[in-house]
């Protein structure tokens, strides 16, 4: 069919007008500090210019825009002045530069970054401020590296804990991870670096990635896995999208009509570009068609197959001429940056490995202490530190992007530093590595402990006033290309507690991982429980200050730590993992597909049977105890909250207030959640739902009023009635908590 016929028959589709949850939060509570100046408006402020430079581009120079040059970068066009459009390989750090054609360093000296803490770890904040100072600071390094727009945020929903990438993404809840999005974008761009947001969509899996066929229902599609691309593109104003690879609903991202035109074009108003992840295309007529702008990093369908479509008929003058409209909307709102300039100091710079450590310090989650923390040095003289991720450094590892870092504090590292003068800081390594053997062999990081270490860190422990025993997975363990098979605790970590704790009983567990792990053996044997994450370039110094008490922990957790890996909804439904008949390839080797035909890669189908209800939604609405719920995040303080007060504004917004008092003696801050409750509603919905959030710093014995008014666009749900958002009218329950499981306040009103 050729193109412009099958773009009249789409256009049939009736627009809805799209509204969807926004959380506006006042009272030092907004998104960002500066006024948010960039929106899809900004893109289109040279269409006059855009059209004279159209009318002078031959076939063969619009073509050359549309797919990969090197490795990292899509063709200008030098005859007409037009640059070269420059990527930046993220999202947590600005990746080394490559060789033009290959995964080679290029070998300079200069392009060394500051490694940021990771997806999760970002979103253990549950800062506006902290995510829009995040992007400020990659914005800030990728210019110098003469970069037009970063591969990143990572914003998919964290669906299963065994995801290969749920270090890199956000969070299991689309509020939360819609609020960082927005954040992270507004403070990228504002530097002149365009954003990509990674990966539309639905990409919650690594297993089968380049083959699976994610089945969701359109009102699970818009409220949970779209919405943080949705606010990320209406209210950030973002440039760029990457489709992921995996299917969506029969069809592949990359050539996905409905996604890229019907909802991200004509229904969000966007109008930027979308790429391909990298060897993610797998058609010509159908890609350019749907809405794919740039085929990366080769030219295998949008180079000569797409010249030869043309002359044939098969894709209209129009469409070509759109796809390099778009591109030439972001050339023109990125102003290049000369060769000459680029890379010519250090990407690493102090201003952002400030940032780094901001990040990192308000990201470490405190599950568990009896008193144990902070380490008092006038008490304690002798410290263990036990376990091999205590030296780890994470920047880079596993499959997938790294940072290049400049430097990356351990946490052995940090606690010496800290301690230097106060206290004996021992170490033994207390467990083996886990290192792959080959790049792609898959290998079980389940493995029994190495007797000789145990009997070290055995007798270190013995000798010390404290135990830090540092447990968790690391970049080998979780990473881009396959899934974790299981949470439990690698390379005998367990057993070495267990050694650990019998021969001293004072130990503080530290979980260095970015997703979730099974804590069943090690949460009793804890005095304290930390979760640390891959926390940057700064992480060691962040951890220590929590440790030391200069620092009083404040990150929340942003998914779930269930009971048991089963416990999961799509584990407990069993539509995760996929059967497969054997015929996909090595989830390893075989990470992308690239034949064809739709129907010639039949692959596994992820069916999103639990719908509407992931993370904490599956575990209230079901019942089901988990070890640490969605949002928890103790203290060196304490914190009562009172007053609340619900108001219906008018227009069908709620302003939510309460007082929130730090009642302890350390200063502090603290992060409020507002969920939402329908008792009466007529149609399915989760017990309850994240609406709003809120951190505030409060010095010790002192109060503040906390104001988040819930936009009534995030009190709607999608009707598939109406093919649009709908308020189902009635009462509903205001919760005001610490946690999801944690709730201080409730109120009632009318919606």
């Amino acid at each position: 069919m050729a193109c412009f016929i099958k773009n009249l028959m789409h256009a049939k589709v009736s627009l809805v007008a799209t509204a969807f949850a926004v959380v506006t939060v006042l009272a030092g509570c907004s998104t960002q500090e500066s006024a948010n100046t960039i929106s899809q408006a900004t893109l289109m402020q040279w269409e006059d210019s855009i059209n004279n430079i159209i009318g002078k581009m031959t076939l063969e120079e619009k073509v050359e825009m549309l797919h990969g040059k090197n490795m990292f970068s899509s063709a200008g066009v030098p005859r007409l002045g037009i640059a070269d459009i420059e990527y930046a390989d993220g999202p947590f750090g600005i990746r080394e530069e490559m060789e033009p054609h290959g995964w080679n360093t290029a070998g300079l000296t200069t392009d060394s970054a500051t490694y940021f803490p990771t997806g999760s770890a970002l979103a253990a904040t549950w800062s506006n401020e902290m995510a829009y100072e995040y992007g400020k600071a990659m914005g800030i390094e990728a210019r110098l590296r003469g970069k037009d727009m970063m591969l990143g945020p990572a914003i998919n929903i964290q669906r299963i804990p065994t995801g290969g990438r749920t270090y890199e993404y956000l969070s299991e809840d689309p509020v939360l991870s819609a609020a960082l999005a927005v954040g992270y974008t507004r403070g990228m761009q504002e530097q002149d670096e365009a954003v990509c947001l990674k990966h539309y969509a639905v990409n919650n899996q690594e297993n089968f990635r380049g083959q699976v066929d994610a089945r969701v229902s359109p009102r699970a599609l818009r409220e949970i896995y779209l919405l943080p691309f949705q606010r990320a593109v209406e209210d950030a104003g973002a440039f760029g999208v990457m489709a992921a690879y995996n299917k969506v609903n029969g069809r592949w991202c990359s050539e996905n009509y409905e996604l890229e035109n019907t909802i991200l074009r004509q229904q969000w108003g966007f109008k930027g570009i979308v790429i391909s992840d990298w060897g993610g295309t797998h058609s010509t007529v159908d890609a350019l068609c749907a809405g794919l702008n740039v085929e990366m990093p080769g030219k295998t369908y949008l180079g000569k197959a797409l010249l030869d479509s043309v002359k044939a008929g098969a894709v209209s003058d129009s469409v070509i001429n759109e796809r390099v409209r778009e591109l030439l909307r972001l050339r023109m709102a990125i102003k290049p940056v000369s060769k000459t300039e680029a890379n010519k100091q250090m990407t690493s710079q102090p201003q952002q490995q400030k940032t780094a450590y901001e990040v990192a310090k308000r990201s470490i989650v405190m599950l568990k202490n009896t008193d144990v923390l902070p380490i008092d040095p006038a008490r304690i003289k002798r410290i263990a530190v036990i376990g091999a991720l205590a030296t780890e450094k994470t920047a880079q590892g596993g499959v997938g992007a790294g940072v290049k870092a400049l430097y990356e504090v351990s946490p052995l590292e940090g606690i010496r530093k800290a301690f230097e003068g106060k206290a004996e800081v021992v170490f033994a390594e207390g467990y083996k590595r886990f290192e792959r053997e080959m790049r792609f062999k898959r290998q079980s990081p389940i493995q029994e402990p190495d007797n000789a270490l145990i009997e070290e860190a055995t007798k270190v422990a013995t000798g010390a006033d404290i135990v830090l025993f540092f447990a968790g997975t690391g970049r080998e363990v979780e990473t881009e290309g396959s899934d974790r098979e299981t949470i439990m605790l690698p390379m005998g970590q367990e057993k070495v507690a267990e050694r650990i704790a019998a021969a001293n009983s004072n130990m503080v567990t530290v979980i260095v991982s970015g997703g979730p792990v099974d804590m069943s053996k090690v949460e009793p044997l804890s005095k304290a429980l930390l979760m640390s994450w891959f926390n940057g370039s700064e992480g060691g110094n962040a951890l220590a200050d929590v440790l030391f008490g200069k620092v009083a922990p404040s990150g929340k957790l942003p998914f779930s730590i269930p009971m048991k890996l089963e416990d999961n909804p799509a584990y407990a439904l069993g539509v995760y993992p996929q059967k497969t008949d054997g015929k996909g390839g090595d989830v390893f080797v075989n990470l992308v597909n690239r034949e064809k035909s739709n129907e010639a890669q039949a692959g596994p189908v992820a069916d999103y049977k639990e719908d509407l209800l992931v993370g904490y939604r599956w575990y209230e609405t079901k019942n089901v105890a988990v070890k640490y719920p969605f949002g928890h995040g103790l203290s060196y303080s304490t914190f009562e909250y009172s007053d609340l007060s619900v108001k219906n504004e008018g227009n069908g917004d709620v302003r939510v207030t309460f007082n929130v008092k730090n009642t302890g003696k350390r200063d502090a801050e603290e992060v409020t959640q507002v969920y939402v409750s329908r008792p009466d509603s007529k149609i399915e919905r989760p017990k309850k739902e994240l609406k709003g959030f809120c951190r505030t710093a409060l010095a010790a014995g002192k109060s503040e009023k906390v104001a988040i008014t819930i936009d009534h666009r995030d009190l709607q749900h999608w009707s598939t009635a109406s093919n649009g958002w709908e308020l189902e009218k009635g009462a509903a329950v205001i919760s005001v908590g610490s946690s999801s499981a944690d709730i201080r306040l409730t109120g009632n009103t009318s919606l």
